[in-house]
């Protein structure tokens, strides 16, 4: 009987085959390590774990149909021990903390793909935590904000997809005063200077998403 361990076996998911091919040649050059399948949306994400159930799971999280947060709580669901590495261009903070509260056990960022994913896999699968330090920098730098409230990030999305005051009002239901109220605080809230660095602001930090 062999005494080699087995392979860790991955599950790669990504909507861009460039991104899940890179993948496949970083982990082709590891001898404990395959990846066993791939995904390019969060609906195959889960068929993909549930016929598989692989070691390690890569995550994607802006993609078609299902994105990488729901698709991360829907296996989870299933399987609470599943150990999820998100991948991801974005180091927003709300959008990191989102991905560790439904059960991330690393967050990762696609520019460091090359030096940080095989460490990142072998210490997760060993059992350990990680995060990129940019990301953990973004999650220290607004660990103490004061975050926007629910009808506040409302109002934000409304805002970066162009809409003025009145017309959120409208598709609101409230009155424009209100509204101009909401702003006010959004902009205090988030150190913005207008409504147009409010949305930037939101969209990096991944309070909104368009």
């Amino acid at each position: 009987m062999s005494s080699e361990a087995a392979p860790i076996r991955i599950l790669s998911v990504d909507d861009h085959p460039l991104i899940r091919s890179g993948i496949v040649g970083l982990v082709a050059l590891q001898p404990d390590m395959q990846v066993v399948a791939e995904a390019g949306t969060g609906r195959e994400a889960i068929q993909q774990f549930q016929l598989h159930r692989p070691d390690i799971t890569l995550m994607d999280l802006q993609m078609p149909e299902m994105g990488g947060i729901d698709a991360i709580m829907a296996i989870r669901g299933g399987a609470p021990d599943a150990r999820i590495i998100v991948l991801t261009t974005y180091a927003g903070d709300v959008q990191a903390l989102r991905a560790l509260q439904a059960g991330a056990r690393a967050y990762l960022l696609k520019n460091a793909l090359h030096k940080e994913l095989i460490t990142t896999i072998r210490a997760v699968h060993a059992g350990k935590k990680s995060l990129s330090t940019e990301v953990s920098f973004q999650l220290a730098e607004h660990a103490t904000d004061d975050g926007l409230t629910a009808s506040e990030i409302r109002v934000l999305r409304l805002i970066a997809e162009g809409n003025a005051n009145k017309e959120i009002a409208a598709q609101l239901s409230v009155s424009e005063d209100t509204v101009k109220g909401q702003v006010r605080n959004i902009l205090s809230k988030l150190d913005a200077k207008d409504r147009t660095h409010a949305a930037m602001i939101g969209l990096k930090r991944g309070i909104i998403e368009l």
